[in-house]
């Protein structure tokens, strides 16, 4: 009987891995000004950063980009906030107002936990409908400014003609 337990137990269980790993991973944040946004299928890129220089990184990458830059690409950053104490995020949040993109707070962690990542890089996502089909990290400027350059906004987005970082 044993013999076929442990066989069926680990059918069980790889199953259930590939479900989870295979299946869309929707979710919702909110973003700086508190507008909800859910992950939609259509997102070519998820950008998550961890940490403070992380989110720096990011924000030097598109800071002079035009406004929609990232949308136009369908590109969304998350920035993991959830160990950034209360006090902080009092001023945190309102500075995060004058970027001229969106910035999806993960406040919990739960997002950006899903994506099994570091603090030191910045962890590029390609999706396609919701799925992670390949990973990437960036800690310099250079690369993921030339990263975020090399995506040309999909046709009909009528943002095409606007200038790369």
């Amino acid at each position: 009987m044993r013999r076929f337990l442990v066989p069926l137990v680990l059918a069980c269980t790889s199953a259930l891995a590939h479900a989870q790993t295979s299946a869309p991973a929707a979710w919702t944040l909110k973003d700086q000004f508190d507008t909800a946004y859910t992950l939609d299928p259509a997102t070519r890129v998820v950008l998550i950063a961890r940490s403070h220089a992380t989110a720096n990184l990011v924000n030097s990458a598109v800071e002079h980009t035009q406004p929609g830059y990232l949308d136009a690409r369908k590109v969304v950053f998350v920035a993991d906030i959830a160990r950034v104490p209360g006090l902080v995020l009092k001023f945190l949040v309102p500075n995060m107002r004058s970027a001229n993109y969106r910035i999806l707070l993960d406040r919990d962690g739960q997002v950006a936990e899903r994506y099994a990542g570091d603090r030191e890089t910045v962890q590029w996502l390609d999706m396609d409908q919701g799925k992670v089909v390949r990973e990437r990290h960036f800690e310099d400027l250079a690369s993921l400014r030339q990263a975020l350059a090399s995506l040309v906004p999909p046709q009909g987005d009528g943002q095409a003609a606007q200038t790369r970082p």
